[in-house]
């Protein structure tokens, strides 16, 4: 069934495929230039996440584009420098986003005050209390402020830890650093710069620039993928209205286009026609040829190239969740299970673990014989990066392909 008549420039899945490659850094040495803070700046937001099986995900995310990047280098880039060239805010989830993206994110913290406290409850004198800490003794981690937790589970927090939170959804409060994982409370007048704080965009605005910045990250993006890249639906932004985000759209420069899969025409059409915009840059690098060195690496479930499962499935006929909360005997490709990515393809999934200075492979996923082969250079530079000097592995779904997984391997690892 045809759900949207083509219209304006068409797009075939393979292009939407390698412009979203491109766009995301994977294809062309050119999409990799400025380093770690280059590759913050193309994403728009990197996701943080507390798990650590290789490495952190935030620190997963450059690995995949540039390769082994030192991992001191994705510290110092997000939160080492003497200047802060990046804060840390809701985005996609809880994300590090560029500094010059603060005054944006204006709308968003609009809305949180107009709703209210969400899921912790906190006295206006605590977050008072914590305000002049701050302005005082700041900046402050959650212990040096009284402590984070409550004394039950995990997510059970102190009354100063919710506060803090409080004062950071609303932005009363700032992190631009982290020290030992933990983030660091100051006041924005301390560390954003003057123009960018006494900046105050109009909610139209801040919607124009976040689909602008997902747009470009994606290169091309219907309106399901623009609202799920910031979660603009979130408080502030009111996105869920296709009308509104085609004026966003159009505020930010983008083009329109169509993507068409399957065959529309003929007796009996199977196909869809998706009604989509797209970064002009993407649509000349096409028209240029639209051609490069894919990257062959393992990418960490948070990715942004893989963050929605639904356009993941859509690119990519790849479905993929994370399994880390599911319990063990229900999971089918393990904790942290890592999709390949290989020649603009993901052919398979991981999942790892480490034991002394070998990489354990738990359990190899491959949905072709030919992804033997990119799987193993993928291990192989994975554990080097990661300090290890071996490889092994467990299992490897189809267990017929673990030979010709590990005949791959041998040479690489010796």
């Amino acid at each position: 069934m045809v759900e949207i008549v083509p219209a304006g420039r068409v797009l075939t899945p393979d292009e939407v495929r390698r412009v979203t490659l491109r766009a995301q850094g994977f294809i062309g040495a050119d999409s990799r230039r400025g380093g770690v803070a280059g590759v913050l700046r193309r994403l728009g937001a990197v996701q943080l996440d507390t798990i650590s099986v290789l490495a952190r995900s935030h620190e997963l995310v450059p690995y995949a584009r540039l390769g082994a990047v030192g991992r001191d280098a994705v510290e110092r880039a997000f939160w080492g420098l003497a200047t802060p060239v990046a804060f840390e805010y809701w985005a996609h989830a809880a994300c590090v986003i560029p500094l010059e993206a603060w005054p944006y994110y204006a709308a968003r913290r609009r809305g949180i005050r107009a709703q209210g406290q969400r899921w912790h409850k906190v006295s206006l004198q605590s977050c008072e209390e914590v305000l002049a800490r701050l302005r005082t003794d700041g900046p402050l981690n959650a212990t040096q402020l009284g402590g984070a937790k409550a004394g039950g589970p995990w997510w059970d927090w102190s009354e100063v830890k919710i506060a803090a939170e409080w004062l950071l959804d609303t932005g009363t409060a700032v992190c631009v650093r982290r020290a030992g994982w933990r983030r660091i409370y100051d006041l924005p007048e301390r560390v954003i710069p003057k123009p960018l704080l006494d900046a105050e965009p109009t909610d139209a605005e801040c919607l124009a620039y976040l689909v602008g910045v997902a747009a470009r990250a994606l290169g091309v993006a219907t309106h399901a993928d623009l609202t799920d890249y910031h979660r603009l639906n979130g408080s502030g932004l009111r996105a869920g209205q296709p009308a509104l985000l085609d004026e966003a759209a159009v505020a930010a420069g983008l083009t329109p286009v169509t993507i068409v899969t399957g065959r529309l025409a003929g007796p009996s059409p199977r196909g869809k026609a998706l009604r989509a915009w797209a970064d002009p840059d993407a649509l000349a690098w096409l028209d240029a040829g639209g051609r490069g060195t894919h990257r062959t690496t393992l990418l960490s479930p948070f990715d942004p190239l893989v963050w929605d499962r639904k356009r993941t499935l859509r690119m990519f006929g790849f479905e993929h969740s994370l399994e880390a909360y599911v319990p063990r005997e229900k999971r089918v490709h393990g904790y942290f299970a890592m999709p390949l990515l290989a020649g603009g393809l993901l052919a398979g999934r991981v999942d790892p673990a480490r034991s002394g200075k070998t990489l354990v492979a738990r359990q190899v996923t491959l949905d072709k014989p030919s992804a033997a082969a990119p799987m193993a250079r993928a291990l192989a530079e994975a554990a080097t990066w990661v300090g290890c000097d071996n490889v092994a592995v467990e299992r490897v779904e189809p267990a017929g392909l673990g030979p010709r997984l590990a005949a791959e391997l041998s040479p690489i690892v010796g």
